[in-house]
């Protein structure tokens, strides 16, 4: 597909992180080995596009899933997360959905517009883990993404784990690419969450 390498440069699907994210040395890595589950649930299986990584937060789980779970508040730690919605009520359990929304710039391929993904939790399991599902759609671009999370408490915080795939025309087109980008989108998320749980720990310790 004519463009397609300077559409998924531009647009970070994963998270929908905007430009080229770097994560602090020794903060997240890969995990090749066995995929994540939640209630025995993993992500595709037959993806080709696909990335996991972890990182360790020095926060209570409790915090750490508070701010992954409250999704209407994203906006406010995730610099890339232009809005976010539930469109269900109550808390946060398998079958809720989302809606959130990322700005993209115009660029050769496409232009200026905003990259919408509706995502619904397939499993979860309170403070344990979570999976969820659903597309990402933007002007000439629509991918089928599935994610999953765990979170475990050790000594001193929480060690969060992540790993998700993606399916579709665009990814599929070029995949070294397309998995770069979702790597960058994951520990850009990793790092964010960090930021945002330690954060809230040090308000309370002052």
């Amino acid at each position: 597909m004519p463009g397609i390498r300077t559409v998924l440069f531009t647009v970070p699907i994963a998270l929908a992180v905007l430009g080229t994210a770097t994560a602090p040395a020794g903060a997240t890595h890969r995990h090749p080995g066995t995929p994540l589950t939640c209630r025995g649930e993993g992500v595709d299986p037959d993806a080709r596009v696909r990335h996991r990584t972890e990182i360790v937060i020095h926060a209570p789980l409790r915090t750490v899933w508070k701010l992954q779970t409250n999704v209407a508040r994203w906006p406010s730690w995730q610099a890339s997360v232009k809005t976010a919605e539930r469109l269900d009520h109550g808390r946060f359990r398998g079958g809720s959905a989302f809606r959130w929304m990322t700005p993209i710039p115009p660029n050769p391929a496409t232009p200026a517009t905003e990259l919408e993904i509706t995502s619904t939790v397939k499993q979860l399991r309170p403070n344990s883990c979570i999976r969820w599902t659903g597309p990402a759609i933007g002007e000439g671009l629509r991918i089928e993404g599935v994610h999953v999370w765990n979170f475990t408490a050790i000594e001193g915080g929480v060690r969060v784990s992540t790993e998700e795939t993606h399916t579709g025309a665009q990814v599929d087109a070029d995949v070294p690419t397309a998995t770069e980008i979702l790597r960058q989108g994951l520990e850009t998320w990793l790092r964010e969450l960090k930021t945002a749980a330690e954060a809230r720990t040090d308000d309370r310790s002052n």
